[in-house]
């Protein structure tokens, strides 16, 4: 894809700003929050949702001209946007205590092999714990182009659309199995919601449905023009349309450890943000045709304010009362919001822009 999608801009920035907010009610925060905030745990989703968009649209751009996929130009391209920025924050989080918001890390070598998110337990290791979801991108990054790849040489890539099938079938029935299996006998213990999270919330197996979303949208966008054209005439309609399914998966998701939560939120908020998506690259709907530079801006730097917010947050409020500032105000959440904003570009300017501007050299 050649064409810049501004709306997809308006998106990254709402899923940030959203995972901001539902992250700081870890820490002290003004009374009204919890009530906006409740429902940002799904911004990851929307987040899953853009990079199976992004991702396997530049690869189905590449097959739909006859090109055959690299593997080595494409773990290039992922290498050079996602891991010295990466590393970066890890070598801060084990090498300054005082930039960790809670007591314990994980081992290294699951941050550094991205396996932190399989037998994750929040309570002992929850340190860095939101780098579980790059863990689940970074094995969707590893595994579409191969599987990409195999079709293409099978010369069955035409039928792929069996296996993402296939792949949301067995995702229901997977949970369903963390759900009784795994998840069951613990449901009265004292500590049951960290069972959850290790069992059905952070593994990759349980979470693909967002990025499988992503990927029938950039299916359909690239092989199926005259159906695409057609339907994204209504681009603002599949906006409203996501209004409605993520409300529905609002209430669905209320009590976010009960069965049904467990079994089909994923697939509901995911459905919800992939007509988000549809609306977003849809030239008649409103956030297609709107361009805004703060949407931009924030986009840009929403990798590293995700790596990047817990531990901003913590220092920060460790600071606030040494200047009489109430941690619980909304002050003390403005002055945060700036603060990682402020750190995200310094680190996009001395270390995102360098690798991107190195990848452009070495990837042709």
């Amino acid at each position: 894809m050649h064409k810049k999608l501004y709306g997809l801009d308006h998106l990254r920035a709402f899923a940030i700003c959203f995972v901001f907010l539902y992250h700081y009610q870890i820490f002290d925060h003004p009374e009204w929050l919890p009530n906006i905030a409740k429902f940002g745990w799904t911004g990851v989703d929307l987040f899953f949702v853009l990079s199976g968009f992004l991702i396997s649209s530049q690869l189905f751009f590449q097959i739909k001209n006859g090109a055959k996929i690299s593997f080595k130009d494409f773990f290039l391209k992922r290498f050079f946007r996602i891991l010295p920025l990466f590393w970066f924050v890890t070598g801060v989080y084990f090498l300054i205590p005082l930039f960790r918001e809670r007591e314990a890390l994980p081992p290294l070598w699951k941050l550094l092999t991205f396996t932190q998110n399989f037998g994750l337990n929040l309570l002992d290791f929850g340190t860095f714990s939101h780098a579980w979801s790059l863990c689940v991108e970074e094995h969707f990054y590893f595994f579409l182009p191969i599987a990409l790849i195999f079709l293409q040489r099978c010369k069955q890539f035409y039928n792929a659309y069996w296996v993402l099938i296939g792949l949301f079938i067995l995702g229901l029935i997977v949970r369903f199995y963390s759900w009784e299996i795994l998840y069951l006998p613990h449901i009265d213990d004292e500590d049951a919601w960290l069972f959850w999270l290790k069992f059905i919330y952070y593994p990759t197996y349980n979470r693909l449905d967002g990025l499988l979303i992503g990927v029938s949208i950039a299916g359909v966008y690239q092989f199926m023009p005259i159906f695409w054209n057609r339907i994204s005439k209504f681009g603002n309609y599949f906006l409203i349309a996501s209004i409605l399914t993520l409300i529905a998966a609002y209430f669905l998701c209320y009590e976010e450890h009960s069965f049904y939560a467990s079994i089909f939120g994923f697939t509901v908020v995911s459905v919800g943000y992939g007509f988000m998506v549809i609306g977003a690259i849809s030239p008649s709907s409103f956030l297609y045709q709107f361009h805004s530079k703060v949407t931009t801006f924030i986009a840009m730097l929403s990798y590293g304010i995700y790596l990047i917010h817990k531990g901003i947050i913590h220092i920060t409020q460790g600071l606030l009362p040494n200047f009489e500032i109430n941690t619980n105000s909304s002050l003390s959440l403005i002055i945060c919001i700036v603060s990682c904003v402020i750190i995200a570009y310094i680190l996009h300017q001395i270390i995102e822009k360098p690798f991107m501007k190195l990848r452009t050299k070495r990837v042709h």
